[in-house]
């Protein structure tokens, strides 16, 4: 083989690679898209009582069984923001957003918007 057909070989291997990188990027990129106007649809907005905040694994948080089960697996063995919170009488553990989970104040009455046990918005705090 020569030279020219050996760095042919190569063009055409990672054109076809960035080509399935691609298509599995605009899969993807449709897949968020369809996950955030679900949460758009779904948020309420409601006042909570942060008790604590910190970086955990879903298995050493007080999730339930349910909301274990549910989690994508790649997201079973990170550290995801978790949020003690209390809402009403009940105490309970929620999963937030990233950009949200330094923001939000501890031992603060607080009004969030929710989507099922996700923290999406902050509103900042009640008065």
């Amino acid at each position: 083989m020569s030279l020219w057909q050996i760095v042919l070989i190569i063009i055409v291997v990672l054109l076809s690679i960035m080509g399935i990188l691609y298509l599995v990027g605009r899969k993807m990129q449709s897949k968020m898209d369809d996950q955030k106007s679900m949460i758009d649809q779904h948020k309420t907005t409601t006042s909570i009582l942060v008790i604590d905040k910190k970086k955990l694994k879903p298995k050493d948080a007080n999730l339930s069984k349910m909301i274990y089960d549910q989690l994508p697996k790649y997201l079973r063995f990170r550290k995801l923001p978790m949020v003690k919170a209390k809402i009403g009488p009940k105490i309970t553990t929620l999963l937030c957003d990233d950009k949200i989970f330094n923001d939000l104040p501890v031992k603060k009455m607080v009004k969030v918007e929710i989507a099922g046990m996700y923290i999406v918005g902050y509103k900042g705090s009640k008065k």
